[in-house]
């Protein structure tokens, strides 16, 4: 992978066009709540009638995927798993247990600081300001009990997911609107239109050029403030994520607890105020932004260099930023 120019980095993202060039078509962008979260939907169409028209069908993928990974809704795939943890397999749709299989190989290969199994933690945590005291150790350690991605038993044969543990439960929130984004977009380039942006919250992917031409480009903002952004960064053909710890948030005895939590001990993420992946698909952008955000600024840095096509920047609680090796920082002109 080549280098990623950076020249400051921070988890809020905008979009910006450059080079025009003159041609007939048009960039349509419709925002909409979806999955319980922003989207906002670009498309380079040859006029507003048919930008709306495949705008409309990606909304109608992220709605069929949001049905599929819901565990609100009861009679979704999902759902029957968690309803059936330690009572029998289910079986499911091919596309949902390819996406639980790749979430479980995320997990191995971050030591479990992603784990869809999260779901099954106990809420002791409160983020909304009504917290006055620590959890204690037994009742954080109780909070993590049911967590575990190897209690995740596939069955490639008969594709069935079996969860091992009476009340466990699995869940697509750090996955699943990146999975949603690429779905959307897949959709797209195989209905030829000609360039896009899916933009789930920041979690955003691209494919072909804007109307005028110009490079799709995400803002790169002050961390402390992400009204004001520094600088910009092409996203071409590519993904990014980012995962950040600035509004929710907990202190106690002055130590700041992110809303993040560590799926392997319980307790909240400290150190890190933002996580930045770059990478090809925005699932996996979404799934290692979360765990780098666990694992840690060092930990997950030096994991991150282990992977191809996977770059990261990693803003910590002093607001420095760091990167992963194919991450190169140029000054400000």
């Amino acid at each position: 992978m080549k280098p990623v120019h950076i020249l400051l980095v921070s988890f809020y993202l905008s979009l910006f066009g450059v080079m025009a060039q003159e041609n007939n078509d048009v960039s349509v962008k419709k925002s909409l709540e979806l999955m319980g979260t922003q989207f906002e939907i670009t498309v380079v169409a040859p006029n507003e009638d048919i930008g709306y028209i495949n705008i409309d069908e990606a909304v109608s993928e992220i709605k069929r995927i949001e049905k599929m990974i819901s565990s609100w809704d009861e009679n979704s795939e999902t759902s029957l798993i968690n309803q059936n943890a330690g009572i029998k397999p289910v079986k499911v749709s091919k596309e949902l247990f390819n996406l639980i299989d790749r979430a479980i190989r995320v997990s191995e290969i971050t030591d479990g600081a992603f784990d869809i199994t999260y779901a099954s933690m106990d809420k002791i945590w409160q983020f909304d300001g009504s917290m006055n005291r620590m959890p204690s150790p037994n009742e954080i350690a109780n909070s993590v009990a049911k967590i575990g991605y190897q209690e995740i038993l596939l069955d490639t044969e008969n594709q069935t997911v079996f969860l091992s543990k009476s009340g466990m439960k699995i869940g697509f929130g750090a996955i699943g609107k990146g999975y949603a984004a690429d779905k959307a977009k897949e959709l797209l380039v195989s209905k030829q239109v000609k360039a896009g942006i899916i933009n789930a919250s920041g979690d955003l992917t691209t494919w072909g050029t804007k109307a005028d031409g110009g490079k799709w480009m995400v803002g790169i903002s002050n961390p402390l403030d992400k009204s004001k952004v520094f600088s910009w960064l092409p996203v071409v053909e590519s993904s990014v994520a980012t995962s950040g710890n600035y509004e929710k948030y907990v202190v106690f005895q002055g130590k700041k607890y992110s809303h993040i939590i560590d799926p392997r001990t319980g307790y909240p993420t400290s150190g890190v105020n933002s996580v930045s992946i770059f990478a090809k698909k925005v699932e996996l952008c979404d799934a290692l932004a979360t765990a780098v955000f666990v694992m840690g600024r060092d930990t997950g840095l030096h994991m991150i260099n282990q992977l191809d096509g996977v770059e990261a920047v990693v803003v910590d609680s002093e607001n420095k930023i760091h990167k992963s090796s194919g991450v190169v920082f140029e000054q400000n002109q």
